[in-house]
């Protein structure tokens, strides 16, 4: 109370893993009055998972998904911190399952649920272009590995990737109500499709609406029918898969229209080519 009295726009952040309620709540609500809470088991769980060889991940969905289930109890900031890459745990890419190709691949996707997934975000020093050593406060960061290929597409993926989230504000304004999961349950192809939709502030406003799709294999998956809510256009804005990042330039030509089938529960539908170890987010033009 005391910071927010004298500096309104301060951000103090709960580095807290109990699973206590109210760490986020005012304090005048019965809360301990922080303004983010560190989401330890979005962590926890979502490096578990991805640090799985790909055919083994199907048996382990459920650590992809269950961080759904409470992801609206606080508010909260997805961290992947300096605790997360140090004292044996190895780097973000040390924990990465396969050869470069596939360990830059890797990140690209983990970053991409990152940005995603509901709450705040944290990235550690070095971990934007995948440093393969851990962290040391004794030495320097690896400067050089960010010049080589491999690293410089993750590098430049997590820009694009931050300045998607900066430009859509389904991915900041609304945590709560404009999250909805599409694909859930496929994990016999580890794939994951949720929607972000933007709050708006009167019935006049057409709020903005993202589709992220997820590709936890290193298989292409070819004519995968997804479940929307709305029909129109729906065009390409990021995917992970490009060139520019070292991937493999495998996509859905810049978009694709909605067509009147329903699936997953939901009156239209959109098929897709799903790029290896890949994420491609889609905006719904109309």
């Amino acid at each position: 109370e005391t910071v927010f009295a004298d500096f309104p726009t301060a951000i103090m952040v709960a580095e807290e893993s109990t699973a206590w309620p109210g760490v986020s709540r005012p304090t005048f609500e019965g809360g301990l009055g922080f303004l983010y809470k560190w989401n330890m088991g979005w962590m926890h769980d979502t490096l578990t998972y991805a640090s799985k060889d790909p055919i083994y991940r199907q048996y382990d969905h459920h650590n992809l998904t269950f961080p759904f289930v409470y992801a609206f109890s606080e508010r909260y900031t997805l961290p992947l911190s300096h605790d997360e890459v140090v004292h044996g745990k190895g780097s973000i890419w040390g924990k990465m399952p396969g050869d470069p190709w596939q360990k830059a691949a890797n990140m690209r996707l983990l970053y991409g649920h990152m940005v995603g997934h509901p709450g705040k975000k944290l990235l550690f020093m070095g971990q934007e272009w995948g440093q393969r050593g851990e962290w040391s406060h004794d030495n320097p960061l690896s400067w050089k590995q960010a010049e080589e290929p491999l690293h410089a597409g993750v590098q430049r993926w997590t820009e694009d990737l931050f300045h998607l989230y900066r430009e859509h504000p389904a991915l900041w304004n609304d945590d709560g109500s404009g999250f909805y999961g599409i694909v859930t349950d496929d994990n016999a192809n580890s794939v994951l499709a949720y929607t972000r939709t933007s709050a708006v502030e009167s019935e006049d406003e057409e709020p903005k609406r993202l589709l992220f799709v997820f590709n936890f294999t290193p298989v292409p998956r070819a004519n995968y029918r997804i479940g929307i809510p709305l029909a129109g256009r729906w065009r390409e804005v990021i995917n992970s898969d490009s060139e520019q990042y070292g991937g493999s330039n495998l996509g859905n030509a810049g978009g694709t229209e909605a067509v009147p089938i329903p699936s997953h529960g939901l009156p239209n539908s959109l098929v897709l080519t799903l790029p290896p170890l890949g994420v491609t987010v889609f905006e719904w033009e109309g």
